[in-house]
């Protein structure tokens, strides 16, 4: 299991941060890539640039850390790929994260205050991400059936997708996990 708190995610080697300023110099000569949306954490409310390169995976580790402990664990990349997917869909879009990293105290927490939240859920796993689309320009986020549509069919995403719709919960779970389908009221 690779876990690390955010602290430790600041410590990297100097060999890895030269890399990194020879890739932004690089980068500073030519064009950025275009814009596609902006990733917002609703609890915590931070913003991040989605491009084709922004956010990098250690990154978006960071921004889906478990919101109580502050752990961050290894993603599996096909989440903020399918991310990418969906805002080229909607370009310029608000790409709300409800949930990602949860750790198993937060996960059994939620559990025991009636939340809809499975005891073995692929959260724990970092192999799942809750989330909203809102369209540039509108006010309300996507019905989570059009998501959920838009990732079987245009997609072909071969995990699990469950949709909520009440409106308390108003978003589309997305996992690498199995194949399967729910609507969590």
């Amino acid at each position: 299991m690779s876990v690390t708190t955010r602290a430790s995610r600041d410590t990297l080697p100097v060999r890895s941060m030269r890399l990194a300023s020879k890739k932004s110099a690089a980068r500073a000569d030519a064009d950025p890539p275009p814009l596609l949306g902006t990733l917002v954490l609703v609890h915590g409310d931070e913003h991040l640039a989605l491009d084709a390169d922004e956010p990098t995976d250690a990154r978006f580790e960071d921004l889906l850390a478990d919101r109580v402990t502050g752990e961050a664990h290894t993603l599996d990349p096909r989440l903020l790929a399918m991310l990418r997917d969906v805002a080229r869909e909607w370009p310029g879009a608000r790409i709300e994260i409800v949930s990602g990293y949860r750790s198993e105290k937060l996960n059994e927490t939620l559990r025991k205050k009636g939340h809809h939240v499975a005891v073995h859920s692929q959260h724990t796993l970092g192999h799942a991400v809750d989330f909203r689309v809102i369209p540039e320009g509108d006010a309300r986020a996507l019905s989570p059936l059009v998501i959920e549509r838009f990732l079987r069919e245009d997609l072909h995403w071969p995990g699990g997708v469950g949709v909520y719709l009440s409106d308390s919960d108003w978003f589309t779970h997305a996992d690498v996990g199995p194949n399967r389908r729910w609507n969590g009221q």
